[in-house]
C-alpha cells in the first residue's frame, strides 16, 4: 500500500496545484518512482489512497500501464490519516498473506523483496523498519525489539504501550536515568510489514498509524526491524528533494 493521501503542506509551493505523489523527482512522479521500485521489488498489488488532488493520482495511474494490479482506497470525502487509511483500505488486502506500507515520499534502495520474504517466514504480526537516525519522534523499543512506547523529545511527550509509571525512564535533562528499563530509541522510516488482517478490528475514523500500533502492541508481536540501505530520503520539503536528486545524479550509471 503507497500512503499518497497527504496533503503535502511542507511542499505548499509545489502542492497547490497537485498533490505529493506527483512533484517530480529527476523528471519523474514520486508516485511512479513508488510503484516501479514495488515492481521490481515483486509487488504486483498495490493500492493507493487519495485525498488531496486525488483525481490527478487516479487519471495518472489509469493513463500509465504499471505491470500491477493497482487499486484505489478513496479518502476524498474524508482525510483518514496514516492509520484510518490502512484501516480503511484493509478489505483490498484480503488475497494477500501480509501488507508492506510505504509513505509515497519515501525513496530508498531497502531490499524490500529480501525483507518481505524474511517478514513471511518470521512469527511476527508487523514490522516497524527503523533507524538510528536523529529526530525529535522516536519509537521505543525493549531489549527483545518489541515496541513499548513513543516520545516526542522536543515537545517533551510520552506515550506507552502499557502502564507509563513502569516505563518512566527518561528524564529530558539527564535521559535515559540509571534505574528503569533500558530502551532502544529508533526513527520510523516510513516503511512497515504486516499481517493483511492485523487492522481489521479497528473502527475506520481518522487515526494515526503509530497510535494504532502501539495499541497493537498490548496484545501483538510488533518488531522494530533496523536498516541501513545506501540511502533514504524523505522527500517532505523542496530541499530534501533537492539532496535526493543531487545524490541519484552522482549515482554511477
Amino acid at each position: 500500500m503507497i500512503l499518497a493521501a497527504g496533503l503535502g503542506t511542507r511542499l505548499k509551493a509545489l502542492t497547490q496545484d497537485k498533490p505529493k505523489a506527483l512533484v517530480e523527482l529527476n523528471g519523474k512522479p514520486l508516485l511512479q518512482h513508488c510503484i516501479e521500485n514495488l515492481i521490481a521489488n515483486g509487488f504486483y498489488h498495490i493500492v493507493i489512497n487519495v485525498h488531496h488532488f486525488g483525481e490527478q493520482i487516479i487519471d495518472f495511474v489509469t493513463q500509465n500501464k504499471f505491470d500491477a494490479v493497482i487499486q484505489i482506497s478513496d479518502e476524498r470525502d474524508l482525510l483518514m490519516d496514516t492509520g484510518g487509511g490502512i484501516v480503511k483500505a484493509t478489505p483490498l488486502f484480503k488475497d494477500s498473506k501480509a501488507v508492506l506500507v510505504h509513505n509515497v515520499d519515501i525513496i530508498s534502495d531497502v531490499n524490500l523483496r529480501d525483507m518481505s520474504q524474511q517478514f513471511l517466514d518470521s512469527k511476527d504480526d508487523a514490522w516497524l523498519l527503523t533507524q538510528d537516525r536523529e529526530t525529535n519522534r522516536k519509537l521505543l523499543f525493549d531489549d527483545e525489539n518489541l515496541l513499548v512506547g513513543w516520545m516526542n523529545k522536543s515537545e517533551e511527550k510520552f506515550k506507552w504501550v502499557h502502564n507509563e509509571s513502569a516505563l518512566r525512564c527518561f528524564d529530558f535533562a539527564q535521559q535515559p536515568r540509571a534505574q528503569g528499563p533500558s530502551l532502544k530509541e529508533m526513527a520510523f522510516s516510513g516503511l512497515n510489514f504486516f499481517r493483511s488482517d492485523l487492522f481489521a478490528e479497528f473502527e475506520i475514523k481518522p487515526q494515526s498509524v503509530i497510535d494504532l500500533y502501539l495499541n497493537l502492541a498490548k496484545t501483538n508481536r510488533i518488531i522494530s526491524k533496523p536498516i541501513q540501505p545506501d540511502y533514504w530520503f524523505d522527500l517532505g520539503k523542496p530541499e530534501q528533494l533537492q539532496a535526493a536528486e543531487n545524490y541519484l545524479n552522482n549515482l554511477v550509471k
